[in-house]
């Protein structure tokens, strides 16, 4: 599948990466320095945007090696609508600062199909309950 990338001021050897051709997660570049103290949550943008096709959302995954140092990206999605500047989203769960330095690696796009659900309030009549937490008897 083709993404278009939008420009937003992203050097060519930065753009998304895959460093293999069967990796799900391509890995996107910190364009400056950025310190992320202890318990903080930072956004980092990324110099592009994308036009993901309907049907599909964008995902800025976390790395497995800085999830082991308690760095990691949070996951809201991005809207095969939106056309801005990507962001990432990088939080801090250690106990230390952590430098990021320009052009490390800080998460890994991950493109997936998504179901565009309808909601109603008259759903079809069911034999589940709503009872929660152990309401099965497990």
């Amino acid at each position: 599948m083709l993404i278009k990338l939008i420009d937003y001021g992203l050097p060519e050897k930065r753009k998304p990466f895959r460093a293999h051709y069967n990796d799900c997660g391509a890995d996107v570049y910190s364009p400056k320095a950025f310190t992320v103290y202890p318990q903080e949550t930072i956004k980092i943008p990324l110099g592009f945007g994308l036009e993901i096709p309907d049907g599909f959302a964008g995902y800025i995954y976390p790395r497995s090696g800085l999830s082991l140092h308690g760095i990691v990206c949070e996951l809201p999605p991005i809207d095969a609508s939106y056309r801005g500047e990507i962001h990432a989203i990088i939080s801090n769960l250690s106990k230390i600062p952590y430098v990021i330095n320009e052009g490390d690696r800080i998460g890994q796009l991950v493109i997936m199909p998504v179901i565009l659900a309808d909601f109603t309030k008259n759903p079809q009549v069911s034999k589940r309950g709503v009872g929660a937490f152990g309401s099965t008897g497990v």
